[in-house]
């Protein structure tokens, strides 16, 4: 599958899900992780990549469940949460997307 300009943007960028104590701030290991939410994506289908937030490797891996932290599901969902909208906001802002 090809990357879209959306998903080229997270190359080099700030995490925007910052997990305290578990983002790594390397930009180098950042990468646009999808916001799962029901009737949005399933079984084969990612959502769309305006649901989605830059994210280093080791937010990307505590949001997908890959390495244990001590926050809750839902503290880690309101934080991949506030992160789209971090990535939406910065994306509109640089014109990659226009409203």
């Amino acid at each position: 599958m090809s990357q879209n300009r959306i998903t080229k943007a997270a190359r080099g960028r700030d995490c925007m899900v910052r997990i305290p104590g578990i983002c790594n701030g390397n930009p180098e290991t950042v990468v646009l992780a999808h916001y799962r939410l029901a009737g949005t994506c399933g079984t084969g289908y990612k959502p769309n990549d305006l649901q989605g937030a830059w994210a280093c490797d080791g937010c990307h891996s505590a949001i997908d469940g890959r390495s244990k932290t001590d926050f809750t599901q839902d503290e880690l969902r309101l934080m991949h949460a506030e992160g789209c909208f971090r990535t939406l906001d910065t994306l509109v802002r640089e014109g990659l997307v226009k409203l």
